[in-house]
C-alpha cells in the first residue's frame, strides 16, 4: 500500500462529513451510515493478522534478500500505519455527527472542549442530564478543574433543549463506536512499535519506535522514506493548525513528527529547532541503512543518537571566558626627523608666546569680564590684570618667539617714518595729506610727498648707500699700480 492510495482513501472518507452530504444532513441518519470503517471486513482482518503476528516470537530480519518491502510482516506494518490514518479520520467524522446533534442540548460546549476526544467522553458522561457536569467523578478524570468549572456554569445557564430518546441513543451509539475506534487504534499503534525494532532499527534507535512508524506511514514506507532528503523529513506530518481567537504564541510552525521526539524534547526551547534538524539529517541516512539491511542491531542508529547528543551538549555550553590580551606594538615605523640649531630656532619661533599663555590662564574664583556683549565667555584672561602686589603685571616678551622683521620692510616703515607717513590704502591720499613734515632734526620742513613714489635713480641709489638702515658694504681694496 502507497501513501498516494492512502491519502486518497483518506479524502474520499472526509467527503462523507461534508455538509453538502445528504446522508449527514439528514438527521434522523444513523452513524454507520457515515462511518463505515468500524464494521468492515478490512479491519477485522488486520487485527486477525496483528493478533497471530503478536503470537509469534519476535526474529531478527536480517535474512532478509531483496528490499525490506517483500517481507510479509512489512506489508502488514505498512497496511496497519494506513488504518490509522483511516481511523483518525473516521474519529472526525463522528465528532462532527455527535456535535451536529448535541449541540440542541448544550451548544456551548463545542467551544469549551475543542479536542474531538475529549467532547466525545464528556458527551458520553452528560447525555441529557448537565447537572452531572458538577457530580461527575468520571468527567475530573477527561478534563481539568478549571474547565470542569467553566462547563458547569456554562451547563447551569445554557439556552439548548433536552434531546428525544431515539436522538441520544444515536449519540451514544456514535459514542461508543468512537472509543471502540481509539481503542484499536491505541492496540495498533502497540504492534507497530513492537515490530519497528526489527524493521528498521537504526531509525527507531534515533527518533523511537512510534515516530519511526508514522514516519514510514506516512511516507509510503521505508524505501520511500530512504528516497526523501532530510529537509522533507524533517516536516513530515506537519499540521497548520487554526487557533481562531486564541493565542498563537505557543503554537510551532513547520514542526513536523520529529519535532515530537524524545531528544527534542528534553532539549531546550531555544535548540529544539537545531535539534529537530540534527535528527532528520540521522534519520535520513538511517533510514537508507535500514532499507539496505546493512546493520541489523542498530548499532549505526545508536552512534548516530550519540552524535546527536554530543553535539546538542556542545551547543548548550556557555561560551568561553574571554580572556583579557595586551593590546599589539603600534606599527611605528621609521621616519626622517629634522633637527639641528635651525630647525630649533624655527621650533621657538612658532612656539606658544607669553601673550597667548596669559590669555589662557584663568585665576579661580574671579568674575570674568565679558570682552564684548555678544559673545558671552569670551575673555582676555590675565592680559592687564593686575598681580596681588598692586602692580600691573606685563606680559614677558621672549626674543625668541619676536615677530622679526626682514630688512625691505624696515626701509620702507622708515619712508614712511621720515615723509609724514601714508595712508593704509596704496595709491591713494586722503584730503587732509600735505607737504609739510615734522622732523626731529629740521623741526617744520616742506617736502614733496610724492617724490619717493618717482623712483628716480639718484634716489635708489642714495637709499641703498646713505639710507638709515643701511649697513656696511662689502668693498674692495684698491691696489695702486
Amino acid at each position: 500500500m502507497s501513501s498516494i492510495m492512502d491519502h486518497s482513501g483518506l479524502a474520499s472518507g472526509g467527503v462523507k462529513g461534508e455538509p453538502n452530504d445528504p446522508k449527514t444532513s439528514h438527521a434522523n441518519a444513523s452513524v454507520t451510515e457515515i462511518a463505515k470503517l468500524h464494521a468492515s471486513d478490512d479491519l477485522k482482518t488486520l487485527l486477525k493478522l496483528i493478533e497471530s503476528y503478536q503470537t509469534e516470537p519476535k526474529t531478527s530480519k536480517s535474512n532478509i534478500i531483496g528490499p525490506v518491502e517483500q517481507d510479509p510482516e512489512y506489508k502488514l506494518i505498512v497496511s496497519a500505519n494506513n488504518t490509522v490514518l483511516k481511523i483518525d479520520s473516521e474519529i472526525y467524522l463522528i465528532h462532527k455527527f455527535i456535535r451536529d446533534r448535541y449541540c440542541k442540548r448544550f451548544p456551548e460546549l463545542e467551544s469549551l472542549v475543542p479536542m474531538a476526544q475529549d467532547y466525545i467522553n464528556t458527551v458520553l458522561i452528560l447525555r441529557n442530564d448537565l447537572s452531572k457536569a458538577k457530580t461527575s467523578e468520571e468527567l475530573a478524570q477527561i478534563l481539568n478543574p478549571a474547565s470542569i468549572m467553566v462547563v458547569s456554569v456554562s451547563a447551569a445557564t445554557t439556552t439548548g433543549k433536552e434531546l428525544e430518546e431515539n436522538v441520544v441513543e444515536s449519540v451514544v451509539e456514535a459514542c461508543q463506536m468512537a472509543k471502540d475506534l481509539l481503542d484499536v487504534k491505541a492496540k495498533i499503534l502497540a504492534y507497530v512499535e513492537s515490530r519497528m525494532s526489527l524493521i528498521a532499527p537504526n531509525l527507531s534507535a534515533i527518533v523511537g519506535a512510534s515516530i519511526a512508524a508514522k514516519l514510514m506511514g506516512i511516507s509510503g514506507g521505508l524505501t520511500g522514506l530512504s528516497k526523501m532528503p532530510a529537509c522533507n523529513i524533517q516536516v513530515l506530518g506537519a499540521q497548520k493548525a487554526s487557533m481562531s481567537g486564541f493565542s498563537s504564541i505557543a503554537v510551532n510552525p513547520h514542526c513536523g513528527l520529529v519535532f515530537q521526539s524524545e531528544i527534542v524534547q528534553q532539549t531546550v526551547p531555544d535548540l529544539k529547532r537545531k535539534a529537530a534538524k540534527l535528527i532528520a539529517a540521522k534519520a535520513s541516512l538511517a533510514a537508507r541503512v535500514d532499507s539496505n539491511h546493512s546493520c541489523a542491531s542498530g548499532s549505526i542508529g545508536l552512534q548516530f543518537r550519540e552524535e546527536i547528543l554530543s553535539k546538542l551538549t556542545k551547543l548548550n555550553e556557555p561560551p568561553p571566558v574571554k580572556q583579557a590580551k595586551a593590546l599589539p606594538a603600534p606599527i611605528d615605523a621609521p621616519r626622517k626627523r629634522r633637527g639641528g640649531r635651525r630647525f630649533r630656532k624655527m621650533k621657538a619661533r612658532l612656539g606658544e608666546t607669553e601673550l597667548r599663555k596669559q590669555a589662557n590662564r584663568m585665576n579661580f574664583g574671579e568674575v570674568e569680564d565679558d570682552l564684548v556683549q555678544e559673545d558671552l565667555g569670551f575673555t582676555l584672561g590675565n592680559i592687564g590684570k593686575s598681580s596681588q602686589t598692586g602692580g600691573i603685571r606685563m606680559a614677558q616678551i621672549d626674543k625668541k618667539t619676536e615677530v622679526k622683521l626682514s630688512k625691505s620692510l624696515q626701509r620702507k616703515l622708515a619712508k614712511d617714518q621720515v615723509h609724514g607717513g601714508r595712508t593704509t590704502v596704496r595709491q591713494q591720499i586722503s584730503g587732509t595729506a600735505s607737504s609739510v613734515a615734522f622732523t626731529p632734526l629740521e623741526g617744520l620742513e616742506i617736502k614733496n610727498p610724492n617724490a619717493m613714489n618717482e623712483g628716480s635713480s639718484g634716489s635708489a641709489k642714495d637709499d641703498k648707500y646713505f639710507a638709515a638702515t643701511s649697513g656696511f658694504l662689502s668693498v674692495r681694496p684698491v691696489v695702486p699700480k
